[in-house]
């Protein structure tokens, strides 16, 4: 499949969808022109790079997340199953909110590099047998732009999470994996019977990293009781689950690993030396799911 053909396909999907969208400049109602653009009323336009992806800031956000990081991710999420129980327990959630309906929409907030997003609205529709309608966003151009390329049934964008490209109530899941939210923007996109899922690191996500990378006891276990509060604050919390368990991971993996999280970012060779040399490792992954829905 050439470049050219994954911007028409692209094109193609959104025009389908283009009663989405609002400008982010002045708020008018947006359509695709020509197969090129994303074009609003008061002709604000935005291209469809030869990716597939929609490039919606006002301007350009320097991020510390590079290509590395998302190759690295990507790696360990699709080829590693890294997150595989997450992906699922996530999957289930999404399929008994759904069962009523005839059409979904599922907004990733913070996508990424594509990989939960793609293997959950794929889960999805076979289970359920119903269009699933996957809209990714993040501020990083690197990873919409790899989500775009692996990913092309999906639409991808390149949006601040402060300002994003919808009219309001458009969505029936707002996933929030692992990524910063803002809850305003949430309430104002989610449907009135849609939910929030937001996945949030609990004490013993990757204390073996942690372990390695901090001399403080306090920093080598993590509290999210913070942000579950402020959660709690925003929706009415339905219900929540943790997901505790460890993966093997070989060496190419861990060395996926050290360099997909932010967590090693401060950390010296030297510390990281003999666990990038180990041929293999067992990494806890520790997460809360929340589920919310809007206060009534």
């Amino acid at each position: 499949m050439s470049k050219m053909t994954n911007r028409i396909r692209s094109a193609q999907y959104v025009s389908e969808l283009e009663s989405i969208f609002k400008c982010p400049i002045c708020d008018a109602s947006m359509s695709v022109y020509n197969m090129q653009s994303l074009v609003c009323s008061n002709h604000h336009t935005y291209d469809f790079s030869k990716q597939g992806y929609i490039n919606l800031l006002a301007h350009p956000i320097k991020t510390k997340y590079g290509n590395d990081l998302f190759e690295a991710r990507r790696k360990l999420i699709a080829e590693g199953a890294f997150f595989q129980p997450l992906s699922q327990a996530i999957t289930e959630t999404i399929e008994t909110q759904l069962t009523m309906k005839s059409a979904a929409f599922i907004l990733d907030t913070g996508c990424g590099e594509g990989s939960h997003l793609s293997h959950i609205c794929n889960n999805v529709q076979a289970a359920l047998e119903m269009p699933v309608h996957g809209v990714g966003i993040d501020i990083s151009k690197e990873g919409v732009l790899a989500a775009a390329k692996n990913y092309p049934n999906n639409v991808w964008l390149v949006a601040d999470l402060a300002n994003t490209p919808f009219q309001k109530e458009q969505f029936d899941i707002i996933l929030n994996i692992l990524s910063p939210s803002n809850y305003a923007e949430f309430n104002r996109l989610l449907k009135d019977d849609g939910i929030v899922i937001k996945v949030v690191p609990q004490t013993d996500y990757l204390k073996e990293l942690r372990e390695i990378v901090y001399n403080e006891p306090e920093k080598q276990s993590y509290s999210n009781a913070d942000t579950v509060d402020l959660f709690k604050e925003n929706f009415q919390l339905v219900h929540s689950s943790r997901i505790h368990y460890t993966m093997k991971l070989d060496n190419p993996l861990i060395q996926a690993l050290v360099r997909m999280t932010p967590l090693t970012w401060g950390a010296s060779e030297e510390k990281l030396a003999d666990f990038l040399k180990q041929e293999s490792a067992e990494i806890t992954v520790d997460l809360e799911i929340l589920i919310g829905k809007k206060v009534s």
